[in-house]
């Protein structure tokens, strides 16, 4: 009898440690290549190490795919559409197809929209390509990428920042997400906003706005007294609870700090928003509630601007197609949440959740405000009235949009840095991989009072690209003693104010392509991503339609 029960035992023993086997290698993961981020650039990433016959794992914190291209930013900052190629501009092309069919237009006829755009045609003819679109298209577009190249993407698995990266001879050998998924791979691409994986990684970066002095520029570190757009308040107001009088303390959403000396450095970092997607077709429109936690005070600031005679409301309310719109922030206080997201990039997932929750506040508030507080102008309320978050977008997130726009956040000090030198063509750059054209652009960093007592924005930056720039390899690679097999594609390697020009979507997705063509090569030749050989990649790059210089017509 007792031999019989040892056998059971010994025989549920041996099922036990097969069942913990079995769960233990369902929870490893191997790729050539495994990618983590669920942006634009990780998705051109996915696709291009795939097509170049390797296995590839996407990594993705995100259930949504696309990032901010379909996160609401529909409204595409393109600067010169020629440099725009490869997957970038295949994906442009898709959209332009998608409008082309009859059942697209929902709520609105193509004639009626007609061929808007934001400086270029939205729909160009010759080349096939529409830069404007709504959310849910540009999702589809990227998961018809996935679809068609047979992409293993796993959603919805973060990172374990803490203790989750394995690294060994300045290589990643894995890392686990909190789920208890391990990945291992030859190559890493780092393809988030956050730049979590570098930071992991051991990557050096940074965090906020250098001193001009560091890389010789002009545009960067506090720029307090440069206005150049129309982000900052024209007319004098107070910032103080009983106007005029400092002792009655702050209005909600001005600092009270010094804001610092033009040009020197500070840890602080553009606003975020949401890109809302906006809809006034009455069949198709959520009107504004009143959201929980609603605090009137936080509008008091921009109830004064609208007294002193402000009317740019709708300014950036940006047509897309089915009477939608991309609503930018426009004026002194719009949706921007200034001085919010500071300790953003840095965050625990907790923090960082609590960061989007409290803008999330902030931006619903606001346009509940818009439309019934009487202190709005009654044309704005009016007009409000009309809008709301669309019925058929993010429908499992009542119209809200996924995504923050996060403008800006960790950026890596890797093998090369692209500074303003590069981005407005005063500097060479030898081994392109992609181009940027577009104004070296930051939003607001602080809301501050002025010496006079009254109240300003700063941090507010437009400046000129006047012709397309390369961006080069090394920008997307870290220094070799730091890691060997990591490309970094969207927190790549940049100051502040050349990252405000990088930093569009479809130069993500350009790097993303590139970054995982080198990734590719560095495992065939069996080397770090800093030895690759640039004229191998330059040619299949070339080879895959990216534009790597500019013609001039």
């Amino acid at each position: 009898m007792k031999q019989l029960f040892f056998l059971v035992v010994l025989m549920l023993g041996s099922f036990s440690c097969a069942t913990t086997n079995t769960q233990d290698k369902q929870k490893q993961y191997e790729a050539d290549v495994i990618i983590y981020g669920g942006t634009s650039a990780a998705v051109t990433a996915a696709v291009q190490a795939q097509k170049m016959g390797k296995s590839v794992i996407v990594v993705s914190p995100d259930k949504h795919l696309g990032g901010l291209s379909s996160g609401g930013l529909g409204f595409t900052d393109t600067g010169n559409k020629s440099v725009i190629g490869g997957l970038a501009r295949e994906f442009y092309h898709r959209v332009y197809m998608h409008y082309q069919k009859d059942d697209a237009w929902a709520w609105q006829k193509k004639s009626e929209y007609g061929n808007k755009g934001q400086g270029i045609p939205a729909m160009d003819g010759a080349e096939r390509t529409m830069w404007i679109f709504e959310p849910h298209v540009a999702e589809q577009v990227f998961e018809d990428f996935v679809k068609e190249n047979n992409l293993d993407v796993h959603r919805d698995e973060w990172l374990n920042r803490e203790s989750g990266l394995v690294k060994k001879d300045g290589k990643i050998v894995s890392f686990t997400t909190l789920s208890g998924k391990t990945y291992r791979g030859k190559m890493f691409i780092d393809a988030t906003y956050e730049g979590d994986l570098m930071a992991a990684a051991g990557v050096k970066y940074h965090v906020g706005r250098e001193a001009n002095s560091v890389y010789g520029e002009e545009w960067n570190g506090v720029q307090v007294g440069v206005l150049h757009h129309k982000h900052w308040f024209a007319k004098n107001i107070s910032p103080y609870k009983v106007p005029g009088d400092p002792s009655s303390g702050l209005l909600p959403r001005v600092s009270g700090e010094h804001p610092g000396v033009k040009g020197q450095g500070d840890d602080k970092i553009q606003a975020y928003c949401y890109r809302m997607c906006l809809s006034n077709h009455p069949d198709n429109r959520i009107p504004f509630a009143k959201p929980a936690g609603y605090d009137v005070s936080q509008y008091e600031l921009l109830a004064r601007v609208y007294e002193a005679g402000w009317d740019e409301t709708f300014e950036k309310y940006d047509d897309i197609p089915n009477r939608k719109t991309d609503t930018n922030n426009h004026g002194p206080f719009s949706t921007d949440n200034i001085g919010m997201n500071y300790d953003y990039p840095d965050a625990t997932y907790e923090r960082r959740r609590e960061i989007l929750k409290e803008h999330e506040l902030y931006q619903k508030g606001l346009m509940y405000f818009l439309a019934n507080d009487p202190r709005v102008p009654q044309d704005v309320r009016t007009e409000m009235q009309k809008w709301g978050l669309p019925k058929d977008e993010f429908k499992d997130n009542g119209g809200w949009p996924h995504q923050i726009y996060v403008r800006e956040a960790r950026r890596m000090i890797g093998h090369e840095v692209m500074t303003e030198h590069e981005t407005l063509s005063k500097r060479p750059v030898a081994q392109s991989v992609g181009m940027g054209s577009y104004t070296l652009d930051a939003h607001n960093a602080q809301r501050y009072v002025k010496e006079d007592g009254f109240v300003q924005n700063e941090g507010d930056i437009g400046v000129s690209a006047k012709v397309p720039y390369r961006i080069s390899y090394g920008s997307l690679i870290p220094k070799k003693e730091e890691c060997q097999n990591l490309l970094v594609p969207v927190c790549l390697s940049a100051s502040h104010i050349a990252f405000g020009s990088i930093r569009m979507e479809p130069v993500f997705m350009i790097l993303g392509q590139s970054a995982a063509a080198a990734a590719v090569q560095a495992i065939d030749a069996n080397q770090a991503v800093q030895d690759i050989d640039y004229g191998t990649l330059r040619a299949q790059l070339l080879k895959d339609k990216q534009r790597l210089e500019h013609m001039p017509n």
